[in-house]
């Protein structure tokens, strides 16, 4: 059982995903496991992301199954953050692409200065369901009401990317071929 304070990898954060589940799914997590700290270090960042789960994630996951529901990035602590800014030393690539400015993962975390990685707060995942196009997965979600900040949809075999936030905007992001974001739309 891995622990950070008082939070353990099998606290559970809904139905059927656990807090092990979203703080290690990310790739670059899996490739520097032992040299970061991928726990939240906030009390509400533990309740945001439990909220994610019981608004958003438990209800597609009921709907969907949980044998094909696979998250590919969850919560982003600010060890982690750290590792998907930098180069792989062998490859020379950057280990991912955030905006903790915008884009939740980093739920209700603080800098060293005290304030929060992301001021919209809430908690995001990115997801796929294995056999389902993200367009069938997006139109399911807006079917069935379920109360997203934001939903970032990049392709159809691509993951979707959704939050739970205070704001509830239902706000619906595409992306270009350059990756540039434009507003689908808004409910």
């Amino acid at each position: 059982m891995v622990q950070s304070g008082s939070f353990d990898s099998s606290t559970p954060l809904g139905e059927f995903f656990t807090l092990g589940d979203f703080c290690t799914c990310s790739q670059t997590y899996q490739k520097y496991a032992a040299q970061i700290n991928p726990f939240p270090q906030a009390e509400e960042s533990l309740q945001a992301l439990k909220d994610l789960n019981y608004y958003l994630l438990d209800p597609i996951t009921r709907h969907f199954g949980r044998d094909r529901l696979q998250l590919t990035y969850g919560f982003c602590s600010p060890d982690l953050k750290r590792y998907l800014n930098q180069k792989d030393p062998q490859t020379g690539v950057k280990n991912g692409r955030i905006d903790p400015s915008r884009d939740q993962h980093m739920a209700h975390e603080r800098n060293r200065k005290g304030n929060y990685f992301c001021d919209r707060l809430g908690a995001a995942c990115d997801f796929r369901v294995v056999g389902v196009g993200s367009d069938q997965v997006m139109q399911w979600i807006l079917d069935a009401q379920l109360p997203f900040d934001s939903l970032y949809f990049y392709e159809v075999t691509r993951p979707i990317h959704l939050s739970y936030g205070p704001e509830h905007k239902r706000a619906i992001w595409g992306f270009t071929s350059t990756g540039q974001p434009r507003r689908i739309r808004v409910y």
